[in-house]
């Protein structure tokens, strides 16, 4: 289990202009729907931003705290 603090804190060591909103998706806060918006995925298509924010949470999803992730990745003019 991971809380939305500490996966915000997470995505932004990687992107620190990110907002970041995050769902449970089966109340047990390891299936979240995370949308990120940060202008660090400008010039980026949709594989680069996904493998970005698999990067910034590679230690949580080894550890299991995470264990499905459904992703939106915007720049700040997408969203």
């Amino acid at each position: 289990m991971i809380t939305p603090d500490v996966l915000t804190d997470y995505i932004r060591k990687s992107l620190p202009d990110a907002m970041v909103t995050v769902t449970d998706r089966t109340g047990t806060m390891n299936h979240l729907k995370v949308v990120i918006v940060s202008d660090g995925f400008q010039g980026k298509n949709l594989l680069d931003r996904h493998r970005m924010i698999y990067q910034a949470l590679d230690a949580p999803m080894k550890d299991g705290r995470i264990h499905a992730l459904e992703l939106t990745a915007r720049t700040t003019d997408e969203a």
